[in-house]
């Protein structure tokens, strides 16, 4: 789950992560308010979506006086703004942040990961602050900074000082350099995050140490143990077919191919996903309707898959094993009833009671394609969307 700067501004402030003054606004009385009680010029209005490269895509400007915070904070309220992380459709901006500018000295890069490959926590950094940092990686690996926390021993005093040394932090702003990186580490592993980035963390000129961006992302599998967090989700910034698949248990994410799927299994998906793409289609979601899926739950996968308008054909693959083949063939037939599909079907079924589910799926006199294998699958659904 990902959340907003100035939410994840908010929570750094309870683990004494030093971030810049601010204030959320929703208006442009609220951002003038917001501006106003920072006390003094320049600020910053600043957009807030679930994205980055905001400031290249001209949603985080400065402003010098009361005129500009009103003018600019009408300009990006209600705009949508285009990033490379929005796609071309982009996101309306409905939330501001109002910030107090700051004297910077030097932008660099700091993040943590959790890292699988490792089963460690990563520190990531770089002294190339504010830049893409997919684009250090590309063109100079040499200057991003790894070091790798073992989750059961903690973060040790060494690993604070070699970020530290890699970054170049002057002496004066070390102590408040490792002192902010603990920190942030321990609101890491306390709130079960993902990734926490900060892009850029700044030097000031009086050597003060500030996130002067935040962006967190929660493993959503943990959040039942953090309650308090599911407050911060903001459903305008998620897919609505990701947000309605959710509340039925359904792991989908929104593609921009013609071919929906549904399947269950995630490996099962990935392979299906692929699969479809080297027979010339283009998948249109990942849809995961898990091992012990229940007939409801299918009839709501076809429903959800079938409200995308980009779906010209459906391709559902099933390996009979928790759920048996027969169970969800009687689901398929329901959910084919009840939303009344008008694209083309093809099904692929092995597994548990496979001659029961193709039974149930003969005899229900629906106009629906059986495969004989998931690469007779892959051809047959091509062909219906080509």
């Amino acid at each position: 789950m990902k959340i907003h700067e100035y939410q994840a501004k908010e929570l750094f402030r309870k683990y004494n992560v030093p971030v810049p003054d601010g204030n959320a606004a929703f208006s442009v009385e609220e951002a003038k308010e917001s501006a106003a009680n920072l006390g003094g010029f320049p600020v910053v209005v600043k957009a807030q979506i679930h994205a980055g490269g905001r400031g290249k895509g001209g949603g985080v400007k400065l402003a010098s006086s009361m005129e500009e915070v009103e003018t600019l904070a009408g300009q990006i309220l209600g705009m949508t703004l285009v990033t490379h992380q929005t796609g071309p459709e982009g996101k309306l901006v409905k939330k501001l942040l109002i910030e107090a500018g700051q004297k910077i000295e030097k932008e660099l890069y700091l993040s943590l990961l959790v890292d699988r490959a490792t089963a460690s926590i990563v520190i990531m950094a770089s002294r190339d602050g504010g830049m893409d940092i997919e684009e250090v990686a590309a063109n100079t690996p040499e200057r991003i900074i790894k070091v790798y926390i073992d989750p059961l021993m903690g973060i040790q005093g060494y690993q604070l000082r070699q970020v530290g040394f890699g970054l170049e932090i002057p002496p004066a702003a070390m102590k408040q350099f490792s002192q902010l990186l603990s920190n942030l580490y321990k609101f890491f592993i306390a709130n079960d995050c993902s990734m926490v980035e900060i892009n850029p963390l700044i030097l000031t000129s009086d050597d003060k140490v500030l996130a002067l961006d935040a962006k967190v992302d929660f493993d959503s599998n943990a959040l039942y143990r953090h309650k308090d967090l599911m407050g911060l989700r903001d459903l305008d910034e998620e897919d609505p077919l990701e947000v309605e698949a959710s509340k039925f248990n359904l792991n989908y994410i929104n593609l921009d191919g013609n071919v929906g799927n549904i399947v269950n299994g995630a490996g099962l998906a990935m392979a299906t996903m692929d699969i479809i793409k080297n027979a010339g289609a283009t998948p249109a979601n990942f849809m995961d309707v898990g091992g012990g899926a229940t007939s409801e739950q299918v009839e709501n996968a076809f429903r959800i898959i079938l409200d995308d308008d980009k779906v010209k054909a459906l391709l559902v693959n099933i390996f009979g094993g928790i759920l048996r083949c027969d169970i969800f063939a009687r689901g398929v037939v329901d959910a084919a009833r009840k939303t009344g599909i008008d694209i083309p079907v093809v099904v692929r079924m092995e597994g548990t009671n496979v001659d029961e589910g193709k039974k149930i799926l003969d005899d229900a006199g629906l106009n629906l394609t059986s495969a004989f294998d998931l690469s007779d699958a892959a051809r047959k659904i091509a062909a219906a969307v080509n």
